[in-house]
């Protein structure tokens, strides 16, 4: 599972608001021992305070789910990383986020992320395979 998430280029993270909303987004996202990271980019944005960063302060839960999609269903998987959110505010471990996030994504080596870092300290993981049934 984890090889399948550090490898994957994007993925789906969810949260959920105090009120129990649920809000997902697609992000790009890198996973660093047992930790996903993903960081507030310079893509346009509806609104400058973004309701994952909301719900992650107000709930401390996220999640990611990666998949691949195949016309071909015995190829077809998905894996969710489950665990607490929360926005890092620990400059050094910020730097090494957003450094994982450019290597991992080319975009970001010219134009690397900005913006707050969520952080996913994993703490469960659950998955799917076609391949595997």
């Amino acid at each position: 599972m984890r090889s399948r998430v550090a490898a994957a280029r994007v993925g789906r993270l969810a949260t959920t608001g105090a009120d129990g909303r649920p809000h997902a987004v697609p992000v790009c996202f890198a996973l660093v021992g047992d930790v996903v990271y993903t960081a507030v980019d310079h893509k346009p944005k509806r609104h400058h305070r973004l309701r994952r960063i909301a719900n992650v302060e107000a709930t401390g839960r996220a999640c990611l789910l990666v998949d691949e999609y195949a016309e071909d269903w015995s190829t077809l998987w998905w894996v969710r990383v489950d665990g607490r959110g929360r926005v890092v505010d620990d400059p050094g471990e910020a730097a090494r986020a957003v450094s994982a996030l450019t290597d991992k994504y080319p975009q970001y080596r010219e134009r690397p992320p900005q913006g707050p870092v969520l952080a996913v300290d994993v703490t469960g993981w659950a998955g799917w395979s076609a391949a595997a049934g």
